[in-house]
């Protein structure tokens, strides 16, 4: 079954060239030419995939976006403007799983669409088994994607839960943003190094105060770490 891609875009000549240029790669795609009738798209035509502009009539992106993540995981690619890099760093912080600069050509759009889809569904990853770490009040079980901290339930994004395992995995090891680039989102990511710090970010907020026996630790001028205090 082909895989299912929303086009948000309110330029019909650039919404019409990604409907058939990802149609002709075998993805069945549909357009949405407001943020209005992309929320309402969204639950129709249940996507694998969302390409999302920023601005856009009735609701912006950031809205949009906001509406899809209050709903599923499905994994977004926003449309930014070239050089508003708040707007790359806007859309990482609310969820976005990557984000294409305008003007764009077709084949990095294919690349990007493609390495979302293969991040989001363990696509040529071995089955994995008790990929599960314990720590006081936190509790990271990568199988399940699921997060516990205190006791509670917390559905980050995955990838944000697979950063945070990976750093647990190697208690008090340092990584750089580009081993954790490489090592996390894949060598064929097309993002910069202020990716893995947004994360970072993210994850503090909800980490931040819980233990005092653990901690994401910022190594400056290096990367970051999960440090465990050793009694």
């Amino acid at each position: 079954m082909a895989q299912k891609i929303l086009i948000v875009e309110d330029e019909m000549n650039i919404a019409q060239l990604l409907h058939l240029y990802l149609e002709k790669e075998g993805f069945e795609t549909q357009i949405a030419p407001d943020g209005g009738k992309a929320v309402e798209l969204f639950r129709s035509f249940a996507p694998d995939l969302v390409l999302l502009d920023i601005m856009l009539p009735v609701m912006d992106g950031w809205s949009v976006l906001k509406k899809i993540r209050s709903e599923a995981k499905t994994p977004v690619i926003m449309l930014t403007a070239k050089g508003e890099t708040e707007d790359r760093v806007t859309g990482l912080e609310q969820g976005a799983d990557d984000y294409i600069v305008k003007p764009f050509e077709t084949k990095e759009v294919l690349a990007r669409v493609r390495a979302v889809l293969r991040r989001t569904s363990g696509e040529g990853e071995a089955p994995s088994t008790g990929k599960k770490l314990v720590f006081d009040k936190l509790t990271i079980n990568l199988d399940a994607y699921e997060l516990i901290v205190d006791g509670k339930r917390v559905d980050p994004p995955p990838k944000e839960l697979e950063l945070l395992y990976h750093l647990a995995s190697s208690p008090n090891r340092v990584f750089t943003r580009n081993q954790l680039l490489d090592e996390v989102w894949g060598f064929d990511y097309f993002g910069d190094s202020r990716t893995v710090d947004v994360h970072i970010k993210r994850l503090r907020e909800k980490l931040e105060g819980v233990s005092s026996e653990w901690s994401l630790k910022t190594v400056w001028g290096v990367g970051y770490k999960f440090e465990v205090t050793v009694a």
